[in-house]
């Protein structure tokens, strides 16, 4: 009898997890065809653990991007920056926190469904931001991530005085994170070291969005590359130019989701699982390269024509998710 009733249960149970992940799920999506992050790991920890969150966990933080949000606050201190584009062609950062946590971040805003696949490739990241679209959740609540907005840990919140909502909601990682868990916990990839043999020497590079652009200009006298967002320079809210020592243009398939913002516009869903082209800029070069990432779990590998791994530069990365051509 006990074993005939702990199948029915189980039965019943599987039947209801499949009914609930139905409905967080909208209709019309394209299906995806690898690992797209919504499978969570054996033992995922719960939600919100805050400062309880293992030491190897990094950092990602969901920036708003929008000009009536910048200067933003704690992005020069990210040992990696992801842009991306969404809703009417504008962008959005992801700024991951490996070696430094600063004092605070932001302005913090709402997460997108590809930012689970791009963030598979650490071990049990903890994600902070302000919410997603109501279907969205179930799915970040199924990833092998702590998920960690206002709600669920108010305390490492607040909002600024200096600017209107929804553009003023800060973090402050140390409620998250006790430390900075180390640059191993970078599972990106990356190499760094010396600089490829060859590439182009140049003064500046543009990536163009549907609606939003950057821009990187070498400077010789600082070995970075100085960041300027829609035509004007990019700098901290403490008037720090935001200067990543290499930059990654990643030309990706960007398609559409099954998920709308609250105007109708559709969420687009960016790729990072596969292989491409992409230009690594560093040293006042840009270098023709190619990328490959297996399977959600990788990171990324750049390599020459060759076959060669490229070296970047030491210092903040950024990576410019961008259309394939």
């Amino acid at each position: 009898m006990r074993t005939a009733h702990s199948a029915a249960t189980a039965a019943l149970l599987s039947a209801a997890l499949a009914v609930a992940l139905a409905a967080g799920c909208t209709s019309g999506g394209e299906p995806s065809t690898h690992d797209d992050s919504r499978s969570a790991s054996e033992h995922p920890r719960p939600s919100g653990t805050g400062p309880s969150a293992a030491v190897g966990s990094v950092l990602a933080v969901k920036i708003d991007n929008a000009p009536d949000a910048r200067p933003q606050t704690g992005i020069d201190a990210a040992d990696v920056v992801y842009a991306e584009q969404v809703e009417g062609g504008l962008s959005r950062l992801m700024a991951v926190y490996a070696t430094s946590l600063p004092k605070a971040v932001g302005p913090v805003r709402s997460a997108r469904e590809s930012d689970l696949e791009l963030l598979r490739q650490f071990e049990q990241p903890v994600l902070a931001f302000s919410g997603a679209q109501g279907k969205l959740l179930p799915l970040i609540d199924r990833a092998p991530l702590d998920a960690v907005t206002p709600d669920k840990s108010s305390g490492a919140y607040f909002r600024g005085t200096d600017r209107a909502a929804p553009h003023n909601l800060y973090l402050r990682p140390n409620r998250l994170l006790p430390a900075a868990p180390g640059a191993a916990a970078l599972t990106t990839g990356f190499r760094y070291g010396a600089a490829p043999a060859g590439g182009r020497a140049t003064a500046s590079y543009t990536v163009r969005y549907p609606a939003a652009r950057f821009t990187f200009a070498w400077s010789g006298s600082r070995d970075r590359w100085l960041l300027s967002t829609d035509g004007a320079p990019t700098v901290t809210a403490g008037g720090q130019r935001v200067a990543p020592a290499t930059v990654v243009v990643q030309y990706v398939k960007v398609r559409a989701s099954g998920f709308h913002d609250f105007l109708g516009n559709n969420t687009p869903y960016t790729e990072t699982v596969g292989s491409g082209k992409a230009k690594v800029l560093r040293d006042g070069r840009v270098f023709d390269v190619n990328w490959q990432r297996r399977t959600a779990t990788d990171g990324t590998d750049f390599t020459a024509a060759d076959g060669t791994p490229v070296g970047f530069a030491r210092g903040q990365v950024w990576v410019v998710l961008a259309t394939a051509p």
